[in-house]
């Protein structure tokens, strides 16, 4: 089955950077398109990053245009997300998800926390 593993996850100061990292089994990896949402206490899931696996085309979201950036390895089945310019409000569980299509994820990680402090 789809398994997906986080890691990467920490707590930084405003401006700081992290590395988000995604381990993918289970299943071949560019059959799916795969992306990052997270989630704050209190708020809504949001959708992050995603990309098509089989030709690399990425989509962001407006808060985070600029500053996150998502990659992938192919040979390794890994997705990464490299977190820049941190702001407080980036702070939430950060989840990995794969999908049939850009951002209709139906499979997701356990999540990894990310706290940005000033």
């Amino acid at each position: 089955q789809v398994q997906l593993v986080e890691s990467g996850g920490g707590s930084v100061q405003v401006g700081g950077s992290l590395r988000l990292s995604c381990a993918a089994s289970g299943y071949t990896y560019s059959s799916y398109c795969m992306g990052w949402f997270r989630q704050a206490p209190g708020k809504e899931r949001e959708g992050v990053a995603a990309i098509y696996t089989g030709g690399g085309s990425t989509a962001y979201a407006d808060s985070v245009k600029g500053r996150f950036t998502i990659s992938q390895d192919n040979a390794k089945n890994t997705l990464y997300l490299q977190m820049n310019s941190l702001r407080p409000e980036d702070t939430a569980m950060y989840y990995c998800a794969a999908g049939g299509s850009m951002w209709g994820f139906g499979y997701g990680g356990q999540g990894t926390q990310v706290t940005v402090s000033s």
